[in-house]
C-alpha cells in the first residue's frame, strides 16, 4: 500500500493538473492574430493583422467586434489595403483549459482591392488557456458576401474561408 501511495504521489508531481481561471460574466477579452501568404517568387504577397474585443455575458456566451486589416503587394503595382469589421457572438463549451468555440458574425468588407460588401457566416475555433488570463486561439470563419437580403440567400454557397491563429488576454 505504501508503494502505491508513493508511486501515485510521484505521478501527480510529474503530471500536474492545473485548472486555470474560466472567464465570467462582465469579463472582457482582446485578441491579436496574424497571417500572410506569398507566391513562390514573392511577387504577390498578402499580410493580415486581426484584432478583436469582446465581453462575456456569462462563462460561456460572448459578443464582440473583430477588425481585420490586409495589405496586398503585387509586382508592378502599389500596395493595396482592405479590411473588414464584423460583430460576433460566440459560445464556449466546457470549463477546462481547452474550450471549443462556435459562433456567428456579421459585418462589412471594404477597401482598395475589394468591392465594398456585407459579410456573414458561422465560425468554429478553439481556445487554450496557458495562464489564468492568457490563451492561444485558432479560428476558422466561413464568410459569404452579399449586398442585400435577397442576395444573401443566393450567395450562401459562394463563401470564403478565413483562418487565424493568435493570442488573447482576459481582463
Amino acid at each position: 500500500m505504501n508503494k502505491l501511495f508513493k508511486s501515485s504521489l510521484l505521478l501527480a508531481a510529474l503530471c500536474p493538473a492545473v485548472a486555470l481561471a474560466v472567464p465570467v460574466a462582465g469579463q472582457q477579452e482582446i485578441t491579436l492574430s496574424g497571417s500572410g501568404s506569398s507566391d513562390h517568387d514573392f511577387n504577390d504577397t498578402t499580410m493580415a493583422l486581426q484584432g478583436s474585443w469582446g465581453t462575456y455575458m456569462d462563462d460561456a456566451n460572448m459578443w464582440g467586434v473583430r477588425q481585420t486589416i490586409n495589405a496586398r503587394d503585387q509586382s508592378g503595382e502599389s500596395v493595396k489595403f482592405d479590411g473588414s469589421t464584423r460583430f460576433f457572438y460566440s459560445y464556449h463549451f466546457g470549463t477546462g483549459n481547452t474550450r471549443p468555440v462556435v459562433g456567428v458574425s456579421l459585418g462589412a468588407i471594404y477597401g482598395e482591392g475589394v468591392r465594398n460588401t456585407m459579410a456573414a457566416g458561422p465560425e468554429l475555433g478553439v481556445k487554450h488557456w496557458v495562464m489564468d488570463n492568457v490563451f492561444i486561439q485558432g479560428l476558422v470563419e466561413y464568410q459569404f458576401l452579399f449586398r442585400s437580403g435577397s442576395d444573401a440567400r443566393d450567395r450562401y454557397d459562394d463563401g470564403m474561408f478565413f483562418y487565424s491563429v493568435g493570442l488573447g488576454y482576459n481582463f
